[in-house]
């Protein structure tokens, strides 16, 4: 019997994999929480697609999306980035990755983690807005709104309200499968 999954995925395996072991599942690590804050950030403007079959070499040439390390980062590292071919080459976003990492560590410090200070705005707990087709699922949320807000009130970059929707879904803050996904059962 086929899995039933929510339509957007059923483009390949990569999508399928991406959707079955990790979209919609609660994320409470700082690690995973800013590789996607970081990924969410370079899809503005662009497919998750996209975004989501570059994952490894952004890995590579973010250090593992380790936020300390990229705090850091030089003149020269930001130079060999914008030759990488196998990354979003945009000056601008790579520039918001050093700021997103230093506001990061920086939110970290005030509320003893990011995670924290993210499921704080929905008092710790999934939202499961249950829809029944892709059609019932915000591309935004007054609560992305307000975490958006928030965000860039405290320096970070390239996180508008739908990049922050996007963020919550992948990360389990907002569970989005459509009521027949088999995730649901």
């Amino acid at each position: 019997m086929e899995k039933v999954r929510c339509a957007w995925c059923e483009k390949d395996d990569l999508y399928k994999k991406y959707h079955d072991e990790e979209w919609g599942k609660p994320v409470y690590d700082d690690e995973t929480i800013f590789e996607f804050l970081i990924l969410e950030s370079f899809q503005a403007g662009l497919s998750w697609y996209t975004i989501l079959s570059k994952r490894n070499n952004f890995r590579k040439a973010f250090d593992h999306f380790d936020y300390k390390k990229m705090a850091a980062y030089s003149d020269q590292k930001i130079e060999e980035l914008m030759n990488n071919a196998g990354i979003i080459r945009n000056k601008l976003k790579i520039l918001a990755t050093i700021i997103n990492a230093q506001k990061f560590m920086e939110v970290q410090t005030e509320f003893g983690s990011f995670s924290k200070y993210m499921w704080g705005f929905i008092d710790g707990k999934p939202i499961d807005n249950k829809p029944k087709t892709l059609s019932d699922v915000p591309a935004t949320t007054e609560i992305s709104d307000t975490i958006s807000k928030d965000l860039k009130k405290r320096g970070f970059k390239f996180m508008g309200s739908t990049v922050i929707y996007a963020h919550m879904q992948a990360t389990g803050m907002v569970n989005d499968h459509i009521e027949t996904c088999f995730i649901r059962k």
